[in-house]
């Protein structure tokens, strides 16, 4: 019975109904070189055989893998135990290094997620003292000033030193600022002391602490006045400040098309008197 069957020849709708595939996927292997008719007669008309049913199962196993048109027909061409061994091995790495991808992916989304969505119903005109628990952050190198450095090219230079000191760490996290104690109480925040990252798999830590918190709109830098305005808050609340200010960006180009309309979150680390 079965050698009847491997003389039949079908119809490439039938041929299609049996290998649970389509007409359009049967001329596309054809085309690419993948799985051409075991007979072409009058009108070419297309035939198929049944043992041809099992090539369909195996290109559907190396597609399902992920293998491209030419590592399918390499095994096809070439088949091996060996061959296929170390192509499996192949895929594997791909694949692997593709989970690490979207790993890396979701948890920037999720970061950039919990970021964004509190802001979507924070009370911009309220400053408030609030405990915030501690953050993972990438905290960089005090920022040099020297030979008319600017805070530009401390940004840059920040990124180059992180780069250099954590080559495999995911640099597309928000870079802020943050502002020491001393600088706050004298009234100079232009230039900030360092950037961080707000990075879940940084290695220093935005200690946990009560902050004196405040919002402005405007862009990077133009905080000025948000920084006078939270420090006699805290000066008329009983408040004192205890520690550095951490600058804040939580929606920026990514939300807005103009920088005015960015929104900053000022945090400035504070005690009770």
């Amino acid at each position: 019975m079965a050698d009847m069957q491997e003389k039949e020849l079908l119809s490439i709708a039938d041929f299609a109904k049996l290998s649970r595939t389509s007409r359009s996927t049967l001329l596309y292997y054809d085309k690419v070189g993948l799985l051409s008719p075991m007979s072409r007669k009058g009108n070419n008309y297309r035939y198929y055989s049944y043992p041809q049913i099992y090539t369909v199962e195996l290109i559907r196993t190396c597609q399902a893998l992920g293998m491209s048109i030419d590592e399918i027909k390499h095994v096809r061409n070439e088949a091996s135990p060996k061959l296929v061994d170390e192509l499996f091995e192949n895929q594997i790495n791909q694949i692997d290094e593709q989970i690490n991808t979207w790993i890396s992916a979701k948890k920037l989304l999720t970061t950039l997620k919990n970021v964004i969505h509190p802001m979507l119903t924070v009370n911009e005109t309220a400053f408030s003292v609030e405990y915030v628990p501690a953050e993972p952050i990438v905290l960089g190198g005090i920022n040099d000033y020297n030979k008319n450095k600017n805070d530009h090219a401390a940004y840059a230079q920040f990124y180059i030193d992180s780069k250099e000191k954590y080559p495999d760490l995911d640099l597309n996290y928000p870079a802020w600022a943050m502002y020491s104690e001393e600088r706050i109480k004298s009234g100079d925040w232009v230039w900030p002391d360092r950037f961080y990252f707000f990075n879940p798999d940084g290695y220093d830590k935005r200690p946990a602490a009560h902050y004196a918190i405040g919002y402005t709109r405007g862009g990077y830098g133009h905080c000025g006045t948000l920084y006078e305005r939270l420090i006699a808050y805290i000066n008329a609340n009983g408040y004192q400040i205890n520690g550095p200010a951490y600058e804040e960006y939580p929606l920026t180009e990514l939300c807005y098309t103009s920088d005015e309309d960015y929104l900053i979150r000022l945090m400035i680390t504070v005690r009770k008197k």
